[in-house]
């Protein structure tokens, strides 16, 4: 049987200087590592409210609740992050609780508009257009998407905790896809 797991970690890879990543690994039949999927950023200070990109609850929880919180997930995906309905976004979250680990965004659901807010002021989008993967264990949901930000091609690596049907805790790494002719393979990103 093949299967997936994810994880974030901390790199500092060929000197690169430290990196903070999400790793996804495909297991085949065999127990051994088929495939590698990742989104890498460099590890920054802590942001607005105090969280680093890789603090926060660790805790996997509520393992009867993994398919329903991966189709939450993959609702609030469609109906705010693609924009379908975004009217709706109060609905995910259980008031301004909203604990956000994003560098640049602050706590809440408030931080969350003012720096959409701030980005729109600069004339910077922030689109996704195509969810790719959405793996699950629990409270814990990543989302692999695809898009734009400020119009370059950008991959999308969302963890979010939920907790009691409401989205509660945010980590991301968003990662600029290199042009096609750079690739030193033909996988592709996703």
């Amino acid at each position: 049987m093949n299967f997936k797991v994810f994880l974030q970690t901390i790199y500092n890879f060929a000197g690169a200087g430290e990196q903070v990543a999400f790793d996804i690994f495909r297991f085949n039949e065999e127990g051994k590592i088929a495939e590698h999927w990742d989104n890498l950023a460099v590890k920054a200070e802590p942001n607005p409210s105090g969280h680093t990109q890789t603090d926060g609850y660790e805790a996997v929880e509520d393992l009867d609740k993994t398919e329903e919180n991966r189709e939450l997930v993959r609702n609030f995906l469609i109906d705010v992050m693609q924009g379908k309905h975004p009217e709706k976004t109060p609905e995910y979250f259980k008031g301004d609780i909203y604990i956000q680990h994003n560098t640049g965004i602050a706590d809440g659901l408030s931080g969350l508009g003012a720096a959409l807010e701030a980005l729109a002021g600069q004339g910077i989008q922030m689109i996704y257009d195509t969810t790719h993967q959405i793996l699950a264990q629990g409270n814990f949901v990543l989302a692999v998407s695809e898009g734009t930000f400020g119009g370059s091609p950008t991959s999308y690596y969302d963890l979010w905790r939920v907790e009691n049907g409401k989205i509660t805790e945010h980590w991301d790494v968003m990662e600029t896809i290199a042009a096609k002719e750079t690739w030193q393979n033909e996988n592709g990103k996703f």
